[in-house]
């Protein structure tokens, strides 16, 4: 097999220490050195001037958790590096051994073996942290807010069925008198908004219940919790939004997309970014978004369809967006979305409008337009021949005769 690089190394990296395998060619003879080196700083510099030392041009190394992060970013910038997907690099079975690993990648990386995986630069990992972080409390929020229901529901309280938002500015003022000692219904009733769908009678009748002070403890931990969680997300709200400044104009035009609103937009590019030269086309950001169904076929038989795993931060964004993108009335984005859902369901029908806005996406961010609705009768006007002839033959099933003649 003809090698591809002659001076080249594998890095089996650990929390602890990294090992790191040379593999030089000289006179058609392969030369392999392997060493270990500690993760600390003094260690990864130690690993730096080896290679620079060996004449390394390409290194290579799985992405194990959050450890490669630390030794990447020591090389970047010295050598070629390949970021590798684990499941993609796998040696024989019952020869594994942390020698073996990185013998194994540096012999994959000579002969152009390892498909790289994206790695964005520094300011867009940085604001992955922060969107990732964001979701992460943001769920926290919504877990303490079933656990204040489940509370209320032992306390025999219906607050949730008669509010939709419980923490609401009608239902925060009732729990508030709930935990200072309020037990009677009808003055926790008079705290709500006048612009409750429910009556104050419904309301009072709900909020009367069997409230002990273990109940009102338990509320006040919670409520405090997420009230101190929507202070850390209005900062990193604050913290993304001064970071995405210099992408402004990029911003805007991407909220002009059905569907996307300001957190899925900061989301996409925290995930993507915005130099879309990483993706020679939009079938490659699909398939790393793990929007595109598998091939899974055998003897002749497609097994499966079911997407691809991938990109578990963006992907869920995508089709809540595609959900959202359903409902605006009179867009493409609606009618491929009634057309797939009246063939396929509505669950993959979201799922194919989310490959859609990502590849809307991706042209945008790759050249530089703005979004440009394609209409609902887009699909009308592309197969209209089509669909008149499927028309036709639903009416001749029907038992009537039909002749289909083109308009002047």
């Amino acid at each position: 097999m003809k090698t591809l690089h002659d001076r080249c190394a594998g890095l089996d990296v650990h929390k602890i220490e990294v090992v790191a395998c040379v593999r030089l060619v000289s006179k058609r003879k392969v030369v392999r050195e392997v060493r270990r080196f500690r993760t600390t700083t003094q260690g990864l510099l130690q690993l730096l001037e080896w290679l620079e030392h060996a004449g390394c041009t390409h290194v290579v190394m799985e992405a194990t958790g959050v450890y490669w992060k630390p030794v990447w970013h020591i090389l970047d910038g010295h050598f070629s590096l390949i970021l590798a997907n684990a499941a993609q690099v796998k040696n024989v079975p019952g020869r594994k051994s942390d020698v073996n690993d990185a013998t194994w990648l540096s012999d994959l990386l000579a002969h152009g073996l390892i498909r790289g995986s994206f790695v964005p630069p520094e300011p867009i990992q940085e604001m992955r942290d922060l969107t990732r972080t964001r979701k992460q409390l943001t769920r926290e929020i919504v877990q303490h807010l079933q656990r204040i229901e489940a509370v209320l529901e032992e306390a025999n309280v219906k607050l949730s069925s008669v509010i939709a938002d419980t923490l609401g500015l009608s239902g925060r003022r009732i729990l508030k008198a709930m935990i200072a000692g309020e037990r009677d219904g009808q003055k926790l009733a008079a705290l709500g908004s006048e612009r409750l769908s429910c009556t104050r009678a419904v309301l009072a009748e709900a909020l009367t219940g069997h409230i002990r002070d273990h109940h009102c403890f338990l509320l006040a931990q919670h409520l405090r919790t997420i009230e101190q969680l929507e202070e850390s997300v209005a900062a990193f709200d604050a913290r993304i939004g001064s970071m995405l400044q210099p992408f402004h104009n990029i911003v805007e035009r991407l909220k002009e997309v059905a569907g996307l609103g300001t957190t899925s937009v900061e989301t996409s590019i925290a995930e993507i970014g915005t130099d879309m030269s990483q993706f020679p086309t939009a079938g490659h950001l699909l398939s790393w978004a793990g929007l595109t169904p598998r091939l899974d076929e055998s003897a002749g038989k497609r097994r499966s369809t079911r997407i691809n795993k991938g990109a578990p931060w963006l992907k869920p964004v995508l089709v809540q967006s595609a959900w959202a993108a359903a409902r605006k009335k009179n867009s493409y984005l609606q009618a491929q979305f009634l057309r797939i859902k009246a063939r396929r369901g509505a669950k993959k029908a979201a799922v194919a409008v989310a490959a859609s806005i990502l590849t809307i996406v991706y042209h945008m961010l790759r050249d530089g337009t703005c979004y440009q609705d394609l209409g609902p009768e887009y699909f009308g006007r592309r197969n209209s021949a089509k669909i008149a002839a499927r028309l036709a033959n639903r009416i001749r099933n029907l038992g009537f005769h039909v002749d289909i003649r083109a308009s002047a």
